[in-house]
């Protein structure tokens, strides 16, 4: 019977993608309006670039298993392996490094690409979400981390969070391979596949965590009984108790020098939320130096919401000169959920400031002309084009947030004289075109 019917399509969108229905985009709009804020106020440029990079970018930074199994890799018509980018930092990578000659250092980019990865969506994760960029190029002191990092906690107070709702987390790359190379003796493949584990010791039973230790120090003889003291500094209960634990060279460790000096650096700008965190490691492997995240304290989220650090060889890749690199990301997925959590999320806003309901067909020519008036006055208009009832184009307006109406029919066609009804006080003020203008402007300005 229902032979040669096309099949119908599901309404669903892809699994772990989202459409966003207006009053969605309205908080993705406040969401990248803020970002856009802080990092202009710093003096940062919006860049761009293709969701299509060549996959050997991401072979090249992350290695096979990653763009094999974590990312849309597909073969073009060409027969060119090109990748749906998981992430920016190569792709500005490759930006600057391609016209290094030529930019003005430092150099100060932002950008909120929409980023792809094939994972289990979950709570705060998704497989393609919009996300700030900040990069900082050229600058070799600790003032780039102390600024970037600046930045990030002034995104949580924009997002409408207090001191006492986050912290900001520091590592530093370099003293963590200090630790697992030169204090403990692991080879470069331990030290990675350690490194790794403890990026995910705060998702891992205590037990569990421990025993993979024992199983990767195991193998090698020189390593057997190290994993007990190896736990013990990893279980420090602060900067102070860790650095006890070191040998006594560690004072000439540049790691322990550059946490130190962001963390003073921050505190001379108020920014007293700062912790040090020996766990924290950060997934990608071109960091350098310095790491942190921010971390939301409130047990609802209690998780990492962003985080950057020190990326100083990446632009190596490209047979570039180094170029010393400072950057973080901010996912819009984790920053609705922070909002929603902090009750900070903007309230739906009006499509018009004005709503224009016509009466009759014959009103039609003159409520077009009023609505074009009003614009190049700088409103914005909304024309009810229906031909329903008046009270039901009034109604409509009203579901539609507007609460300034104007209705046009053959009265105001022959005298020009309107009449504005406000919906939430049921007044109305009647006058002309520049008067309504004017009207509506200066209420707008006494309600900002």
């Amino acid at each position: 019977m229902n032979e040669g019917r096309p099949k119908k399509l599901s309404t669903e969108p892809y699994k772990g993608v989202r459409d966003f229905f207006p009053p969605d985009m309205a908080v993705e709009k406040a969401i990248f309006g803020i970002w856009r804020s802080v990092c202009e106020r710093y003096g940062y440029e919006e860049y761009g670039a293709s969701v299509l990079e060549p996959a050997d970018i991401y072979r090249a930074k992350t290695g096979d298993e990653i763009v094999n199994e974590q990312t849309y890799t597909f073969k073009d018509r060409g027969d060119r392996e090109v990748t749906l980018r998981p992430e920016m930092t190569p792709s500005v990578a490759r930006m600057v490094a391609a016209e290094r000659r030529n930019l003005p250092f430092p150099v100060r980019w932002y950008s909120i690409p929409n980023l792809f990865r094939y994972e289990q969506p979950q709570r705060g994760r998704v497989r393609e979400h919009w996300q700030l960029n900040v990069d900082l190029f050229g600058v070799e002191t600790r003032l780039a981390e102390i600024e970037t990092i600046n930045m990030a906690y002034d995104i949580m107070r924009a997002y409408g969070l207090k001191d006492a709702d986050f912290e900001i987390r520091l590592n530093d790359r370099k003293l963590m391979d200090y630790v697992t190379r030169d204090v403990f003796g692991l080879d470069q493949e331990t030290a990675k596949k350690v490194s790794k584990l403890i990026d995910r010791k705060e998702k891992m039973p205590a037990d569990a965590f421990q025993a993979a230790v024992t199983e990767l120090f195991a193998p090698d003889p020189k390593l057997r009984g190290k994993d007990e003291p190896f736990m013990t500094l990893l279980n420090s209960r602060n900067f102070e108790e860790f650095v006890s634990r070191l040998p006594a060279t560690k004072e000439e460790h540049s790691g322990l020098t550059e946490i130190n000096e962001v963390i003073a650096g921050l505190e001379k700008l108020g920014i007293t939320n700062v912790r040090f965190d020996q766990t924290l490691m950060r997934g990608f492997d071109y960091y350098t130096g310095i790491v942190f995240e921010i971390y939301d304290l409130n047990p609802a989220n209690r998780r990492s919401v962003f985080g950057g650090g020190r990326y100083d060889d990446l632009l190596s890749l490209f047979g570039s000169d180094r170029v010393t690199a400072v950057g973080f990301g901010a996912g819009d997925v984790i920053a609705r959920d922070i909002m929603e959590t902090y009750g900070t999320l903007p309230e739906p806003s009006s499509p018009a400031d004005l709503a224009i309901c016509i009466v009759g067909a014959e009103s039609a020519a003159y409520a077009f002309d009023l609505a074009q008036s009003l614009r190049a006055g700088g409103l914005r208009v909304f024309v009810d084009l229906s031909a329903k009832k008046v009270g039901d184009q009034i109604a409509n307006a009203s579901k539609r947030r507007m609460t300034r109406v104007i209705c046009v029919g053959e009265e105001e066609v022959k005298t020009g004289k309107l009449r504005l009804k406000d919906l939430s006080t049921g007044t109305e003020t009647e006058g002309t075109v520049e008067q309504i203008r004017e009207m509506i402007h200066r209420d707008d300005r006494y309600d900002s």
